[in-house]
């Protein structure tokens, strides 16, 4: 039984994958990577129109036509936060997942900025003996077979073997 589990974030999106043995290692080949969950950020893949009454950040205009004028309406503190919670509900899950799986390894693909925050989120994780590996690249949008052939390369996950026959 392998005892991995890999969660792949983008900015919006978190796709967890576990490591499958071949059922027939005879004429199949494996392990393969097998995707049992994603979640969508929804406050992140919403349009600017949708979370901020103004489409623009940091310009006003003046009384009469006048000269515009700056302003900071803390908006990157608010993205932040959107990030924060997400990195949250990431946490959550691959915490779920891996008790589930009864993982010894965790492989977290994220972007740097998210990964920032899930590796705070995660350190309950690491404290009860999970092996947390990193890799700081986003490739959340690529196919499971792409994803594994690109992790075993850099060496985070077993490559796959050729079928026995």
């Amino acid at each position: 039984m392998n005892h991995n589990c890999v969660v792949v974030a983008g900015g919006t999106r978190a796709r967890f994958f576990k490591l499958q043995e071949a059922e027939f290692p005879e004429v199949e080949p494996g392990p393969n990577l097998l995707e049992v969950n994603d979640l969508i950020d929804p406050q992140r893949q919403a349009h600017d129109g949708q979370l901020w009454s103004e489409a623009k950040s940091g310009r006003n205009r003046g009384p009469n036509g006048g000269p515009a004028h700056g302003y900071d309406d803390h908006r990157s503190q608010h993205e932040d936060e959107f990030e924060r919670r997400f990195a949250r509900s990431v946490a959550e899950e691959t915490a779920r997942l891996a008790r589930e799986q009864k993982a010894r390894n965790v492989v977290l693909v994220a972007q740097k900025r998210i990964l920032g925050f899930l590796r705070h989120e995660l350190e309950s994780l690491a404290r009860a003996g999970i092996t947390i590996r990193e890799l700081p690249k986003d490739l959340s949008k690529l196919s499971p077979h792409e994803l594994h052939e690109h992790l075993a390369r850099e060496k985070l996950v077993p490559k796959r073997r050729r079928p026995m026959s």
